[in-house]
C-alpha cells in the first residue's frame, strides 16, 4: 500500500463514479458537454471527486491518443475538458480505464480472451450475443493495457487510476496453456489453472504499479473486482485504497455493504462505499432511486467509517442530467455537514465475526446471484439486528479485543498448515468466548470437536429439517414450543463438563416419493433427548448452519437463538444496548485524532433507521423514512465521558450516568440518521 502524500491527499467524502461506456453506434459524443454545466452540475451535487473516463467497455478512448483510438464520434479532447472543468472548482478527478474489458480489441484479437476448458468466452460466451469479452492478463493484451495507463499518467493532471473487471481468474487461452505445459503443469487440474492466475494477476498489478509510479510515484490506483475478499490482504494491498462496489438494487442488497465495510475497517485502509443512483445497476439510464435510499446508503457510508461514492452514468452527448445531481446533492449535502466527526475513525466492537469466507468455508447453497455467502450475511443482519456492536475478522486478525468470537457454521478449527487452532486457545486462555454453530469447531477431518463447548460430535444429522426446543425463552417467541430448523445440522452428545441449553428432536423422516406427510416436511417424531445446543467451558455450540438459515430464511428462531447465545457469553458486558427497532443500525466510533484545529471528538454513536421492502421480483427499496422516537443508548465506555451533543446541529443532550458506571442518554426524535459526539 503507497502512504498518501501531499499530491495524492486521502480520499474525498463525496464521490462520483461517472460510467461512460459508448457505443460506436452512437454519434455526437459530447457535443452538448460545456464546461459551466459540468461545474453546475458538480456543484449542485455537492461533489468533491468525480471518476471520469479514459477509456471504457467498448475500448473507444475520450481523448486524442496514440496508446488507443479515439471515439469515432467525439472531436475533442472530453477527458482533459472535463479535469480542467473539475480542477477549476476544487473537485478531484481519478481517471478510469477499462482494464479487463474492450471490446473493440476483442473483435481484432479474440485470441487473448479468457477461455474455460469448452473454449468459451466468459462476460458472454459468443460474439453472436450482446455483451462484453474479457481478457487474459497473460496474454499479449497486458502491454497494450499497460501503455493506455502510461500515457493517462503522463498527459493529464489524474488524481488516482481507477481500473475495472479485474482480478484473479481461471482461464486456459492459448498463452495460459503453452505456460502451464511448458512448466510441467496439468491444464485439467483446477488447481494448477488457479496457480497460475493467481501468478498473472499479481504480475500485473506489479507492473501497473511501476509503468505509474515511474511517472507520478504513489499516484493512488485501485483494482476493481466488484467485492473484497475477505481474507485476501495480499490482494487487498495491491490497492492504494479500497472501493466497496456494494449496489443495494443491483444484486449486492442491503446485508452486503455492512459485511464488507466491517472487515475493511481492520485492515487499515482507507475505503468508500460505492453505490449507485440507479433504480437497478450500472448501465440503467433514467432510473433514479427514492432520495430517502440514497440518503440512508450515504449515512450507512460514514456511519461503518467508509467515504461515500455514487454511480451515475453519462450520457453520450456528455451533458450531465439535473435530476440526477439534484437527487444526490440532498444526500451529499448533509454528508458535507457531518464529515468532520467521521474521518480518521475506528470502530468499537464486542464481538469479531470470523468471516467464513475467509478461514476457506464452503457455503452449502447460494441463492440466486448474491455477492455474500449466506453464512456470512446470515450473520451480519443477526448482529445488526441485536444491536450487537461488531468487526469483521479474518485469520490474521487479533481477536484479543474481543468479548466474542463467531465461527459462522462453515470454519473448521483444525485445518492443514493454519494457526487458527493455536489463536482460539490463546484467545479463550485469555478469557475470551466462542459461539461456534454447524460445523464450525470440527477439526479437519470432522470427527470431533477441538474446542471445549460442552459437546462432543457424533455425526451429521440424515434427518433435516429438524427441531429444537429451547431451555430458555426465544425472544418474543414462546417458551417450550418445538420450533423448526431447516438448515444441516449435527447429532452430538453432552460432554462430562457440558450444559444443555436446549435439545434436538428428529422428523418422523425425510420427504420422499415413498415417505411425505403434509405440504412441506414431516412432524417432531417423539422425544426431544439429545442436545442441540451446549455451554462449556469456551463458549456455545449451536447444532445446526443457522447463520446460513437466517441469511437463506430469514426463521426469526434462529435470530433469537442465536441473539440468546451471545448475550449469555457477553454476560452484561456489551458496550452499547438500544431501544433502536430490528431494521434500526447503530455503530460505535472513535475519534482518536484532532478535528478542525485541535479539537479531539472522542466517541461517535451513529443511529440510522430505514426499512428496505421488496418491489418487483428482487429489487430492495428505501422509500418511506419514519421518524424514530425517544431512542435510548446505555453506553459501557474505557474512558469517561461528561458531554453529548447532537452533531452537525450542536444541540446539547443529556447525559445520564448510572451507578454501575454506565451512561445513558435519550435521543427524542430523529429521522434516517442521526450523530451523538460524546466527548
Amino acid at each position: 500500500m503507497q502512504p498518501d502524500t501531499p499530491e495524492h491527499s486521502p480520499l474525498r467524502f463525496r464521490q462520483i463514479h461517472l460510467d461512460f461506456h459508448t457505443s460506436e453506434a452512437i454519434e455526437g459524443i459530447g457535443a452538448s458537454f460545456t464546461k459551466e454545466s459540468f461545474q453546475d452540475a458538480l456543484r449542485l451535487g455537492h461533489v468533491d471527486s468525480i471518476t471520469v473516463f479514459s477509456k471504457c467497455h467498448h475500448g473507444w478512448a475520450y481523448h486524442p491518443s496514440d496508446a488507443n483510438e479515439i471515439h469515432p464520434h467525439l472531436s475533442f479532447d472530453l477527458l482533459a475538458a472535463q479535469i480542467e472543468a473539475a480542477h477549476q472548482i476544487g473537485v478531484k478527478t481519478p481517471v478510469y480505464i477499462s482494464a479487463g474489458l474492450d471490446e473493440k480489441e476483442a473483435r481484432r484479437s479474440p485470441q487473448w480472451l479468457i477461455r474455460n476448458a469448452d473454449d468459451r468466452t466468459n462476460w458472454v460466451d459468443s460474439f453472436l450475443k450482446p455483451g462484453y469479452h474479457q481478457f487474459c492478463l497473460n496474454s499479449p493484451y497486458l502491454p497494450v493495457l499497460l501503455a493506455q495507463i502510461d500515457e493517462v499518467v503522463r498527459r493529464y493532471d489524474a488524481d488516482g487510476i481507477f481500473l475495472d473487471i479485474v482480478g484473479v481468474r481461471d482461464c486456459v487461452c492459448h498463452t495460459c496453456l503453452a505456460q502451464l505445459r511448458g512448466a510441467g503443469h496439468d491444464p485439467t487440474n483446477p488447481a494448477h489453472v488457479r496457480a497460475l492466475g493467481e501468478k498473472t494477476y499479481a504480475n500485473y498489478t506489479r507492473r501497473v504499479r511501476e509503468t505509474i509510479d515511474a511517472v507520478k510515484p504513489g499516484l493512488p490506483v485501485f483494482h476493481n473486482a466488484g467485492h473484497i475478499s475477505q481474507g485476501r490482504r495480499d490482494l487487498a494491498t495491491m490497492n492504494t485504497h479500497l472501493e466497496l462496489e456494494s449496489l443495494p438494487t443491483g444484486g449486492w442488497g442491503y446485508d452486503h455493504f455492512p459485511l464488507s465495510a466491517r472487515y475493511a475497517q481492520g485492515l487499515g485502509m482507507k475505503f468508500l462505499g460505492m453505490t449507485g443512483k440507479f433504480h437497478t445497476s450500472w448501465g440503467e439510464f433514467g432510473g433514479f432511486k427514492h432520495p430517502n435510499a440514497l440518503r440512508y446508503e450515504a449515512a450507512l457510508s460514514i456511519a461503518n467509517g467508509a467515504k461515500v461514492s455514487v454511480g451515475d452514468q453519462l450520457h453520450p452527448s456528455g451533458l450531465m442530467d439535473t435530476a440526477t445531481y439534484a437527487l444526490i446533492g440532498a444526500a451529499y449535502s448533509e454528508v458535507e455537514a457531518k464529515e468532520p466527526w467521521c474521518d480518521n475513525v475506528v470502530s468499537i466492537a464486542d464481538v469479531a465475526l470470523l468471516s467464513a469466507e475467509s478461514a476457506g468455508g464452503k457455503p452449502l447453497r447460494t441463492v440466486g446471484g448474491d455477492h455474500a455467502d449466506k453464512n456470512d450475511a446470515g450473520a451480519v443482519r443477526v448482529l445488526l439486528e441485536s444491536h450487537i456492536l461488531f468487526d469483521v475478522v479474518d485469520t490474521q486478525s487479533d481477536f484479543a479485543p474481543y468479548k466474542v468470537v463467531i465461527l459462522p457454521d462453515l470454519i473448521r478449527v483444525q485445518t492443514e498448515g493454519g494457526d487458527l487452532e493455536a489463536k482460539l486457545r490463546e484467545y479463550v486462555a485469555g478469557g475470551g468466548k466462542i459461539l461456534a454453530t454447524g460445523q464450525s469447531n470440527l477439526n479437519a477431518v470432522g470427527d470431533a470437536f477441538v474446542l471445549d463447548l460442552g459437546a462432543t460430535w457424533q455425526e451429521p444429522n440424515a434427518l433435516s429439517p429438524d427441531y429444537f426446543r429451547p431451555d430458555f425463552a426465544p425472544g418474543q417467541l414462546s417458551e417450550g414450543a418445538a420450533f423448526v430448523f431447516y438448515a444441516p445440522g449435527q447429532r452430538i452428545a453432552l460432554s462430562d463438563t457440558g450444559t444443555a441449553l436446549g435439545m434436538r428432536g428428529d422428523s418422523y423422516f425425510n420427504r420422499t416419493a415413498e415417505h411425505f406427510c403434509s405440504h412441506q416436511f414431516a412432524p417432531p417424531s417423539g422425544a426431544f433427548d439429545t442436545p442441540g445446543m451446549t455451554e462449556g467451558a469456551d463458549g456455545i455450540y449451536a447444532a445446526w448452519n443457522l447463520f446460513d438459515e437466517y441469511g437463506t430464511m430469514g426463521s426469526l428462531i434462529a435470530r433469537e437463538t442465536l441473539t440468546f447465545a451471545l448475550r449469555r457469553l457477553l454476560n452484561g458486558r456489551e458496550t452499547l444496548t438500544t431501544n433502536l427497532p430490528a431494521q434500526g443500525i447503530v455503530t460505535l466510533m472513535e475519534q482518536p485524532g484532532e478535528v478542525d484545529a485541535g479539537t479531539a471528538s472522542g466517541y461517535i454513536c451513529h443511529l440510522l433507521y430505514a426499512s428496505p421492502v421488496r418491489r418487483g421480483k428482487s429489487i430492495e427499496v428505501i422509500e418511506d423514512i419514519l421518524p424514530m422516537l425517544d431512542t435510548t443508548v446505555t453506553l459501557r465506555l474505557p474512558k469517561p465521558v461528561t458531554v453529548a451533543r447532537l452533531q452537525p446541529s450542536d444541540e446539547p443532550l443529556a447525559l445520564t450516568p448510572n451507578a454501575d458506571g454506565t451512561v445513558l442518554f435519550t435521543v427524542p426524535r430523529f429521522e434516517c440518521h442521526q450523530m451523538i459526539v460524546l466527548s
